[in-house]
Order: C-alpha cells, then structure tokens, then sequence
C-alpha cells in the first residue's frame, strides 16, 4: 500500500496473531489506535519520527492487519486488550522509558496499561481521546447510542460497515480525507466477520458501574494523579463530535502542567486534518522533553 510504506511484523498470543510496526531507533514511542482505524491513522507521524525515535505501533487484535477472530475465540474486552498491550511490550522487551500517544479508544487502552506500570511511561501525547469515565455534561452522541445498545446499530456496523463509511466521510471536517486515504481506512473492515471489533468497541462503551470495564476506567482516572509531573502534550480537534472540548477540559484538569494545541477547524481525524502542523508539535514537545 503506498500511503502505508512498512513491513508490518506479527506476534503470536493463544494463537492470535497481533500485527504491528516496529520502525526506527532511539527513544520508544508506542502508538495506539482507536476504532474504527488502526495503524494506518500513525503512517505520516512514524515517517516523521523513525529516523530519531522507535516507534512501536501495535494493531489491536480484530483491526488493522491483525487477526479477526469471532467472539469465541476473542472477548474484546478493555482488560484483553491491555493485556495484549502489556504482554507485546514485554514480550519485545519494552519495559521502561516510554512515551504513549493515544487517540479515541487507545487512550483508554493506554492509560489502562499506565495505571498498571506507571513508573514506565516517561511522556504522554492524547489526541481527542479519553482516559476516564465519560465527563460531566457529556452525553453519548446519537450514533454511538444507536450502535452501542441496538440490534438495528449492530446490523448498521456489520452489515452495512455504517461506521467505518461515517467516521471516513466526516471524521475529517477541515478538508474532506482523499479516496486513497478513505480506501486505506476501510481496507481491513472488508467483510461483515471482520467488523466484529468495530462494532464491539462500541457495544463495550463503559458508561454506568455495573458495565464491564468500568472499574478499569474508574482505576485508570484514579491513576492520573501519579502522571501530573510528566511530560504531557494535547493535541485537540475542536470538531470531533465524541472526544470534544469536555473530553479536553478533563485532560486539562487532570494534567494542569499539559502543553496544549487546539484547531477549531479540525475533527477526530486530527493527523490527517492538521497534518504537518499536528506533527511538528509532536515532534518539538519529544525535542523539548528529552529522556534521561
């Protein structure tokens, strides 16, 4: 694929093969994606970054080129996915000095993974993201409402791929995403079997205490005390229709010290409708914060 010019590596766990990038040397900087996208969103950023940096970008199990297995195979669970993050970070011997950047769901997943091992994440970027319960004065959008808790939402996600097409068409709201973009986006959710993540990451939304993956939520905004003297940089497409400006003020109250960067003409797509400028900030604030 032009638009995505790596040689993707596989690791195996319980017979599950999980795709990833591995690309560069120097300090790590771990990548995670949300849904419904995959490694693919990070292509322009670890071009950037690979000459100075490691950039370790993982595709969660179900996305991306990594295998789609059905719910007997695969849970889809927050806990199962940071455990999948935990152990191919060991299993390449990851254990110490990272840096996080996370967008929409990897921001879950990866503060889930910091609240386990704080002493190894050394610097943060979030991009329209959330590591916490879903903010005060924020309600669910319509759209996730309809495939979180419907048959008819299900059947739209599947069958019809509605979310993969929707997140495509207006996810970019400064310059509509160029057909090579969209068609490397929907490449992997081809089928109806290989949607089941998308449309899981939806229906796992944790909104109320008894939902599954609500105590990890809960754990994980708990945890953000320990972080509030790292490094820390915000990246925020005020458009974005889910991880607006209350998702931003949260990150702001959790992480006074963060260095922030707003674009109001710019959606949840944020790499792509920033672009260059988005990824010089990234750049500048790894420059700025160097490990020691």
């Amino acid at each position: 694929m032009p638009l995505f010019p790596f040689v993707s590596r596989v690791a195996t766990r319980r017979g599950l093969r999980m795709a990833y990038l591995d690309e560069g040397r120097g300090d790590t900087v771990v990548m995670l994606h949300g849904n419904p996208t995959w490694g693919f969103y990070y292509r322009n950023l670890v071009l950037s970054l690979r000459e100075s940096y490691r950039c370790v970008v993982p595709d969660h199990i179900g996305c991306g080129l990594s295998d789609k297995p059905g719910t007997d195979r695969y849970d889809y669970s927050l806990k199962s996915r940071i455990d999948d993050l935990e152990w191919l970070l060991e299993e390449r011997g990851l254990t110490r000095d990272l840096t996080l950047v996370v967008h929409d769901w990897g921001g879950m997943i990866g503060m889930g993974f910091a609240a386990r091992h704080p002493e190894r994440v050394k610097r943060i970027v979030a991009m329209n993201t959330g590591g916490f319960p879903l903010p005060a004065g924020k309600k669910l959008p319509p759209s996730l409402w309809l495939g979180r808790n419907t048959k008819l939402g299900a059947w739209l996600i599947t069958r019809r791929n509605w979310f993969c097409k929707f997140a495509a068409k207006w996810c970019a709201t400064k310059r509509p995403l160029p057909a090579d973009v969209k068609a490397g986006y929907l490449a992997p959710y081809d089928t109806p079997a290989h949607r089941v993540a998308v449309l899981k990451f939806v229906q796992t939304i944790p909104l109320a205490p008894s939902d599954p993956g609500y105590d990890i939520v809960s754990g994980a905004a708990a945890s953000l005390e320990k972080f509030r003297d790292t490094p820390t940089l915000l990246l925020w497409g005020m458009k974005d229709f889910v991880f607006d400006r209350h998702f931003l003020e949260e990150w702001q109250r959790h992480f006074p010290h963060a260095e922030v960067h707003t674009w109001p003409d710019c959606g949840h797509y944020l790499l792509d409708d920033a672009g260059e400028l988005a990824i010089t900030r990234v750049w500048e604030f790894l420059q700025r914060h160097p490990l020691t």
